[in-house]
């Protein structure tokens, strides 16, 4: 079956008992491999074969179980228009509720405390005053508790529906039936409105915590400025381009191969070539590093990245779902869709948390009728029983930190593939670094010039850089720019060989110059070897590469290259010592090099000479001797490692991460980014953790003493021997608005190794 996935934003839904339910209806689509609703999110990402089932059929579903289901679209103006329609209903209801309400409880407790002398026309009035609450504010839950239970499933919908129906229908019995006892209209109502006044609140919560996603969704432009080229010009050539016409046309338009006109100060439209023009350009949104990138022609840029001072013309080469942008924005919403370990234990709790509840609630109105004789108390803890039970705090608690974890590490660069990825790095113990192109700028530079007596530094570097002048070597390139930073003339050759794997042999400026490895350049025993031997060894105790220089058949010296270790590399290896993490540098170089390089950065082990093929076994013995670990790497050459490890971490730029090959991919070049991903993930645990345990521990302490265990002890105030269904109602929506701000602290507070750049560049950037 060739699976394809669509995402789905999903209205209606309360607590884990409704996205279980819509689980079930979306798995029971012919064609649906698989289904992940995320509560928090109120989205499912559904996994299907496109040959079979089709995105109207799941929406079908969907609906049939009694929710709705919009098509998640690049604009996302359908589902913004229904779920605006669907706070304004609830707002409605609840300004209904409330305005009904407040005037029942008046008079409830104005009868009770002997200020107003009830006669029969009070039951009445208290009959005209709670039916609209009951029937109005409280229909989305008698709707959604029918559907439920049409379904075979129980919810938070059927516990309130429960409460309050029952409430109401004594009430309701005592007024036109004659019933002995008190009414409890007032008891019904207070249900009905506080929890949806409990309801909106969570939901302008879990709408700031998805704030960070939608966002970045919006931050490219909606207009570029669109250049036009003479006709019969070669534009791949970026001389020859000759700019006729500009218009503005929608950036939704823009095709790969348009050439547009980026301003001071604008958005980049799309993903694109520099063609002409130089500049800096704010790439914080998507890397989260503060400073500015220097941009020139044929380098890369990326939508909605903000352009310096410079005015940039730029070839387009990714619009739509291809930018860079689109592609994070699909990767955290994975994320968040997905569903963690630790979640699973909550989600077995609710299953059978309802009809759990239901059962107690039935013996304990049984229990208190037979023991007190009276059945409107013995009713009032059997409604207070099914309202504070309800587990939205519980279905809430995992998905609303994931959702704010995760858009926290968007704005700093920072992409977890799953929850899974999340939860397993906040275990780990140990980091593996590659060495090339993570801990290093992957690039050699000259960093010293060794010459025997009597030969001048500045004339032997020249002469090698005029030989090295014709080879494309990356060693050859970083002695040839060395001397350019020197200030030196660099003297093309009359004519050179290029030796793969030993060196250059070229005449330069009438002098037979050779560069290259020692026993090459030197085959021919040429005097002054022996000291340039010497000047090598002691190099290479620097952990430097080196290369020696023959000119006309005397051995003048040695220049020594190294990678250079990216800046902030030895600051990011002590932000991990300080999470308490052991570290590895991992690389095929040799042992004296390796050393060096890990002594500067302050690294604990080293696994030096270690091959590609190598690198797996490597991580699998670093987890045998301590626990779970990380590889990082560039996420292609490390493949079979990043795959043997417990996480994988790629570090890249832009739109080359290899997103494919790792479990968190760090955006930006910055390793610094490792550290901060454990913190973060560290950082969302516990706020897991926390939530869970306020969930737990408020039925746990409630659902008892709303069952009346405290009864008997006199001594205690009345409000916590008799907990009113009232309150009771308060209480459950309390705990699930605070479980979700909770979690939106956690995109606020100060997580111990989570060192930020430059917050204020989020701010900027207008991501918060």
């Amino acid at each position: 079956m060739s699976n394809q996935r669509t995402d789905l934003a999903i209205i209606g839904m309360s607590c884990a008992n409704c996205a279980k339910a819509v689980e079930r209806a979306l798995s029971r689509v012919e064609g649906v491999a698989s289904a992940d609703v995320n509560l928090a999110a109120q989205s499912a990402a559904v996994r299907f074969d496109p040959a079979v089932a089709t995105v109207q059929s799941m929406v079908g579903a969907v609906e049939a179980a009694g929710f709705r289901a919009v098509p998640a679209q690049d604009d996302g103006e359908e589902e913004r228009v229904a779920r605006a329609a669907d706070e304004s209903l609830r707002w409605r209801r609840f300004v209904v509720g409330a305005v009904f309400t407040l005037p029942l409880v008046t008079l409830s407790m104005s009868a009770d405390a002997g200020i107003l002398e009830g006669g029969a026309w009070l039951p009445w009035l208290m009959l005209a005053l709670g039916t609209p609450v009951q029937w109005y504010s409280g229909w989305g839950f008698l709707s959604g508790a029918v559907r439920a239970l049409r379904a075979r499933s129980a919810n938070m919908d059927v516990l309130v529906a429960l409460g309050s129906l029952v409430a109401w229908t004594w009430s309701v019995g005592v007024v036109l039936l004659g019933v002995k006892g008190h009414v409890l209209f007032e008891t019904a109502a207070l249900i009905v409105t506080l929890v949806q006044l409990g309801k909106l609140l969570e939901g302008r919560a879990r709408g700031r915590a998805s704030r960070a996603l939608r966002t970045l969704m919006e931050l490219a432009p909606t207009v570029a400025h669109l250049r036009s080229a003479a006709p019969g010009l070669d534009e791949a050539d970026p001389g020859s381009v000759n700019v006729v016409t500009e218009q503005d046309v929608p950036a939704a338009a823009l095709r790969s191969g348009d050439v547009v006109a980026v301003r001071p100060g604008e958005r980049m439209p799309a993903d694109g070539e520099i063609l002409t023009g130089r500049s800096s350009v704010d790439e914080s949104l998507l890397t989260g590093e503060a400073m500015p990138v220097d941009k020139e022609p044929t380098d890369r840029v990326f939508g909605a990245t903000i352009n310096g001072e410079g005015l940039l013309v730029v070839r387009i080469t990714g619009t739509g779902e291809s930018t860079a942008l689109a592609r994070i924005v699909r990767l955290v919403r994975e994320a968040q869709a997905g569903r963690a370990p630790v979640q699973r234990m909550a989600d077995r709790v609710s299953a059978v948390f309802v009809p759990a509840v239901a059962a107690l609630a039935v013996l304990t109105f049984g229990a208190w009728w037979a023991i007190g004789g009276d059945p409107v108390a013995a009713m009032v803890r059997m409604v207070a029983v099914l309202v504070i039970a309800c587990p939205c705090a519980l279905g809430l608690a995992t998905p609303t930190a994931i959702l704010v974890g995760t858009g926290r590490g968007a704005r700093m660069g920072l992409l977890f593939r799953g929850p899974e990825a999340l939860e397993a790095l906040s275990r780990v113990g140990t980091v593996l670094l590659d060495k090339t192109g993570t801990l290093t700028a992957g690039r050699p530079v000259l960093d010293e010039v060794r010459v025997v007596d009597g030969v001048d530094p500045d004339q032997m570097l020249a002469l090698a850089a005029g030989a090295e002048s014709a080879s494309g070597h990356p060693l050859g390139v970083a002695v040839v720019q060395g001397a350019r930073a020197r200030g030196l003339a660099i003297v093309v050759p009359d004519e050179a060989t290029v030796t793969p794997g030993q060196g250059v042999a070229a005449m330069v400026g009438g002098r037979k110059v050779r560069v290259g490895k020692p026993g090459w350049a030197f085959a021919d025993d040429v005097p002054g070897a022996a000291d340039v031997a010497e000047l090598v060894m002691q190099l290479a105790v620097g952990g430097a590469t080196t290369v020696v220089v023959a000119v006309d058949g005397r051995a003048f010296g040695a220049l020594a290259l190294r990678d250079v270790e990216k800046v902030g590399a030895a600051a990011s290896v002590e932000a991990l010592h300080r999470l308490g993490v052991r570290t590895a540098m991992i690389t095929g170089d040799g042992r004296l090099a390796a050393q060096a390089t890990a002594s500067r950065l302050g690294i604990d082990h080293v696994l030096a000479g270690v091959l590609p093929e190598g690198k797996a076994d490597a991580v699998r013995a670093a987890r045998a001797e301590g626990g779970p670990v990380a590889m990082v790497g560039d996420g292609i050459n490390d493949a079979p490692a990043l795959a043997a490890a417990d996480v994988g971490i790629a570090i890249g730029t832009g739109a080359d991460v290899a997103m494919e090959a790792a479990d968190v991919t760090l955006v930006g070049g910055d390793p610094a980014g490792v550290a901060r991903a454990i913190a973060l993930s560290r950082g969302t645990m516990r706020t897991i953790r926390q939530n869970l345990f306020w969930a737990f521990a408020y039925n746990v302490a409630l659902i008892p003493i709303a069952a009346g265990v405290l009864a008997p002890f006199q001594g205690l105030p009345h409000w916590i021997r008799e907990l009113n269904p009232a309150l009771a109602a308060a209480a459950m929506a309390f705990s699930s608005v605070t479980v979700v701000l909770n979690s939106l602290l956690l995109g606020q507070r100060r997580i111990p190794g989570l060192a930020e750049a430059d917050p204020g560049a989020c701010r900027r950037s207008g991501v918060r």
